[in-house]
């Protein structure tokens, strides 16, 4: 496989990672849990919310790019929700910090970016053909 190829691949894997984590944080965003006591611990027996991830993506040497998975900061806000059993007195819950807009954007962006690595992944293809054929 030509260099070429290897970064279109390592972009393609990142973009996939992208999609994974969007796709992670829309299917949980309504995941809550109890509030994070002063010292960020839940109460005992309390569910807690579904913290959101976030990829990092770095360029690897030689060319290419890598990914990281982390957890987002803050993950959670407070939302009002008085009818969970695990509602504060002031009935406010954990929500993971997620913005739907944003994740649809992302997953699009994925989407365009995993597209545009194939074509690149395409083109390299045909050119070494090509080279091949005129050596032939």
């Amino acid at each position: 496989m030509s260099s070429i190829s290897t970064i279109a691949l390592s972009g393609m894997n990142a973009a996939t990672r992208r999609l994974e984590v969007s796709a992670s944080n829309v299917a949980n965003v309504m995941s809550t849990g109890a509030l994070p006591n002063a010292d960020g611990t839940v109460p005992a027996g309390a569910p807690t919310a579904y913290a959101p991830l976030e990829v990092v993506q770095t360029e690897s040497a030689g060319g290419g790019t890598q990914t990281t998975v982390t957890t987002a900061m803050p993950s959670t806000t407070a939302v009002y929700d008085p009818r969970a059993p695990f509602a504060n007195q002031n009935g406010l819950v954990a929500a993971p910090n997620v913005d739907l807009s944003q994740g649809m954007v992302g997953q699009m962006i994925a989407s365009y970016s995993f597209a545009a690595n194939a074509t690149v992944m395409k083109a390299d293809e045909r050119m070494t053909n090509t080279l091949l054929n005129i050596m032939a």
